[in-house]
């Protein structure tokens, strides 16, 4: 019998199948460790959660921007895009300097596990944190400030903060390969609250001077923001543009952070 033509042993195909389990399985057990981890950090949890929240509460409830018709929905757009930055930011920058520093990324490596689990688990917590933050924002919205939003914008403003926290978390992977321990969360915050300022996320681009609104789509969090007040019911235009700027930048992102760290470990 042709031997290029025979059946793979039905024991092969069972290793294969059972290969391919275990690598899914990893995966898995990775995100899931990655996501308990951070759960159950109440330093990363509370202020992940409760800036946003509580800015919002200030800004379109307390201090009277509520009542006007669009200022608690336009606040909406831009405090979940300033809450989804932070997952990736703090999630991947801080933690892989310090992991980097302190020997782990290192330990990571020697164990048999796939190589991409250990980033693809870090995104995981991101974007579980991101559907949260945008969540509880929502509700806030709804309950607190009498926002009415239909459920197809809820549904959009949800998945544009998910997928919206991906471009940061590549920022975050970047910062985490340039510096390392203690230097990470001067530098991140150095970045994340110029960023958002700088995109219009705690004021109108209008009234930026004319030198830092013409600056204003160099950064992703005012793409994102612009989804976001889309999603809201905004009009901003075709949301092709934002999309595709923000893909292009996380995938350039991705490969120099990924460049440097197996340069540099």
């Amino acid at each position: 019998m042709d031997t290029l033509s025979s059946p793979i042993p039905a024991s092969a195909a069972a290793d294969t199948a059972m290969s391919a389990r275990r690598v899914l399985g990893a995966y898995l057990q990775e995100a899931r460790a990655e996501c308990l981890r951070y759960l159950r950090n109440p330093g990363f949890v509370l202020p992940s959660l409760l800036f946003p929240a509580v800015f919002y509460l200030m800004f379109a409830v307390v201090l009277g921007l509520g009542n006007s018709a669009d200022g608690p929905r336009f606040l909406l757009g831009t405090y979940s895009t300033f809450g989804v930055m932070a997952p990736g930011l703090f999630g991947f920058g801080v933690s892989l300097a310090m992991e980097r520093g302190n020997g782990l990324l290192t330990l990571k490596r020697a164990l048999p596990m796939p190589p991409a689990a250990y980033l693809l688990g870090k995104m995981a917590m991101a974007m579980l944190m991101a559907l949260v933050i945008v969540g509880l924002l929502q509700a806030l919205a709804v309950l607190a400030a009498g926002v009415q939003l239909s459920p197809v914008q809820m549904l959009r403003l949800g998945v544009s903060g998910v997928l919206g926290a991906l471009p940061f978390c590549a920022l975050g992977l970047l910062i985490g390969t340039l510096v390392k321990g203690d230097a990470a969360p001067a530098l991140v915050n150095l970045l994340y609250l110029p960023m958002a300022l700088l995109s219009g996320l705690w004021f109108p681009l209008s009234m930026l001077p004319p030198v830092l609104r013409t600056l204003a789509p160099v950064w992703p969090s005012h793409h994102l923001n612009m989804l976001a007040q889309s999603a809201v019911g905004f009009d901003t235009g075709s949301a092709w543009p934002h999309v595709v700027w923000l893909a292009v930048f996380t995938v350039a992102v991705t490969t120099l952070a990924g460049w440097r760290l197996r340069r540099h470990g």
